[in-house]
């Protein structure tokens, strides 16, 4: 017996944007095991110190990120249009954009706090 295709097609561009702060929106697609995300950060936009289960990459399309990671953010690195940043799981990080600046975010397992609204760091600062 032949499997039924469960293939999924999506348009950016038909996805809600949620605005999550003044600052910052994004567009989520969720599998069963992963999540892709399109981030939308103005310049001066702040993501909070955190960390999650879920494992991370980040790829800047355009503008850059400042990030700091680890449990003083001793490690900095600045991501560019074109550069692709690994976050392991667990591991502490902020980040500020430089500019206007638009990533595409993808997460191992999917982000629940974000599909349930829970992510409440955001608007701890």
């Amino acid at each position: 017996m032949k499997a039924q295709s469960r293939v999924r097609l999506f348009t950016w561009e038909d996805m809600p944007r949620e605005r999550v702060t003044d600052a910052l929106s994004r567009r989520l697609i969720t599998g069963e095991r992963m999540m892709l995300a399109q981030v939308y950060l103005e310049k001066g936009c702040i993501v909070p110190r955190h960390s999650h289960e879920n494992e991370q990459l980040t790829y800047i399309l355009e503008g850059s990120l400042r990030f700091w990671i680890g449990e003083d953010g001793e490690e900095e690195l600045v991501i560019r249009a074109g550069q692709v940043l690994h976050i392991p799981s667990n591991v502490l990080h902020m980040a500020e954009a430089l500019e206007d600046t638009l990533d595409v975010d993808v997460f191992s397992p999917p982000r629940q706090d974000w599909l349930d609204g829970t992510d409440t760091y955001f608007h701890d600062t």
